[in-house]
């Protein structure tokens, strides 16, 4: 199937990305008439849709509006399909210029704008913001068997696990989250945390449970452990106390997530040589080093990955936008 060339209609802005940041700048774009296009590789607000089932917003509804448009929720913190519909029914009302499933190959700078090409079309843009997020690459054990189809580094429901041993690895929400729900479940849950503890960002009305249930044994867990190999049918863990081996059916490996740094440096857009890769940009406009191009949510934080969320990275849509009004 031939691509469709759009070369000869230059937009004002092309935004990388269908999450709600991505969402929120076609809707400033829009408003202040320039023309746009977003393109996402997946689903719109592809990330929240990968999200567990059941979970719950550490934030609550109004600071996840974007555009001042209100977001009802039936709950006091708002559920992951309340926010699918929330973020759907803005993209649709609002008629946005949205060409999902459809992934970005490469970027070409010109003069005065950029050719992007994508598996389905060719376009042409004087500027390009990229919200891409951070959630479709994850951090990875690097130990033997990671591959093993048991192993899974995204987590959706519990029911999978009823009956069967599961190790979660990691002490952050989501380990948290899933360790609680698969354990409801009837599943027998152990934890291995590289840490000493429960982490501090887990939300305050979860983290009494987990360690509640961590302290009368339901839920087993090592700190300051990692696995070091996982076989078909067993996990060998290092422990403070030595190594020990557990009988295993599933390894829920839910050891966080990291922007694609290949993409971003493809752009042109220079990151930190540090372990926090962080991009460069102005914080004032959001432009990278990369004239034109600009960074919007997540995906400013680098391997930070905890420091930006929907609530203080929607601004970023009027930031940039009055900027390439300039």
């Amino acid at each position: 199937m031939s691509k469709t060339s759009l070369i000869e209609n230059i937009f004002d802005v092309l935004i990388i990305g269908a999450g709600p940041i991505g969402i929120a700048c076609a809707l400033e774009a829009k408003k202040n008439g320039l023309s746009y296009i977003v393109v996402e590789k997946g689903a719109l607000t592809n990330s929240l849709y990968n999200y567990p089932l059941n979970m719950t917003f550490f934030s609550t509804s109004e600071k996840l509006e974007i555009d001042e448009i209100p977001f009802i929720s039936n709950n006091p913190k708002p559920t992951r399909n309340e926010a699918l519909e929330y973020y759907r029914r803005v993209a649709t009302s609002n008629n946005l210029n949205i060409n999902l499933y459809e992934k970005i190959i490469s970027v070409e700078k010109n003069e005065d704008s950029f050719n992007v090409e994508s598996d389905k079309n060719n376009y042409k843009a004087k500027n390009i913001i990229v919200s891409t997020g951070f959630y479709d690459i994850p951090n990875t054990l690097n130990v033997p068997g990671e591959n093993l189809p048991k192993v899974m580094h995204y987590y959706k429901e519990a029911h999978p696990f009823v009956m069967q041993n599961v190790i979660v690895v990691g002490a952050s929400n989501s380990s948290v989250d899933a360790a609680l729900e698969i354990w409801r479940k009837g599943g027998d849950v152990t934890m291995v945390v590289r840490g000493p503890k429960i982490g501090e960002r887990v939300k305050y009305w979860v983290k009494p449970d987990i360690e509640n249930r961590i302290k009368e044994g339901s839920i087993k867990a090592y700190f300051n452990s990692e696995i070091e190999e996982i076989t078909e049918g067993e996990v060998l863990i290092n422990t403070p106390q030595g190594k020990i081996t557990l009988p295993n059916d599933y390894v829920v490996a839910l050891t966080g997530y990291k922007p694609d740094f290949n993409f971003l440096q493809t752009l042109g857009v220079e990151l930190s040589n540090d372990k926090k890769r962080l991009p460069q940009y102005n914080s004032d406009t959001m432009e990278t080093n990369v004239e034109g191009i600009y960074l919007a949510g997540v995906i400013c934080g680098g391997m930070e990955t905890h420091k930006w969320f929907i609530e203080n990275s929607r601004i970023h849509a009027k930031i940039i936008i009055q900027d390439i009004l300039k």
